[in-house]
């Protein structure tokens, strides 16, 4: 049983440290995990804030933006597989996929080999209006690249795939393989 007033923040002793696998790294003080941790929030917070406020003028929200995002990446991607992605119920996606249909941003169609599965695909307005919403952001990513300096790219692109459940990164590799590929320019091209 481990005492809760012991400060995990304490760096091993010598005794404990060749006890430890060497395979398993050094834990960092939770001072400084606290601190990326806290960096994330104000990150996301900005990374989210322009689209926010365009999702806002039309009645939407974030899940609306994460729908559309995926359905307009994946064009053709089935209700069930956009659930396993979002990690959702049910119930939440189908009340933000009807407000998506109802005002023309997402259609619905039933599979050719299975017509009891329901393909999801974005409709001119859906692509727009994603658009849009992924310019801000897609400046800010550029931007934060730039500053971090060079090499950022490949070390950003580890450190956000090791914060993925191990569990999830096949599946996520997967799905970030049938993405739609930069352009010439390195811009992100939102088909």
């Amino acid at each position: 049983m481990t005492d809760i007033n012991d400060p995990l923040s304490e760096p091993l002793d010598a005794k404990r440290r060749t006890a430890a696998a060497p395979s398993k790294p050094l834990r960092r003080p939770d001072a400084e995990l606290l601190a990326y941790a806290e960096l994330l929030f104000f990150a996301y917070r900005d990374f989210t804030r322009d689209p926010d406020a365009i999702l806002r003028d039309f009645g939407f929200g974030r899940a609306h933006h994460r729908v559309l995002h995926f359905v307009t990446r994946h064009s053709g991607l089935r209700v069930a597989d956009l659930l396993d992605v979002l990690k959702i119920t049910k119930q939440s996606l189908g009340r933000v996929l009807k407000q998506l249909i109802d005002k023309g941003y997402i259609v619905q169609r039933a599979g050719s080999a299975d017509r009891r599965e329901r393909l999801l695909y974005p409709t001119a307005s859906g692509r727009a209006l994603l658009k849009r919403l992924a310019a801000p952001q897609l400046i800010r990513l550029a931007e934060a690249l730039k500053a971090a300096g060079p090499g950022a790219d490949s070390v950003v692109r580890r450190f956000l795939q090791a914060m993925i459940n191990a569990e999830e990164r096949p599946k996520v590799s997967s799905i970030m393989s049938s993405s739609p590929v930069p352009d010439s320019d390195g811009n992100a091209e939102v088909p």
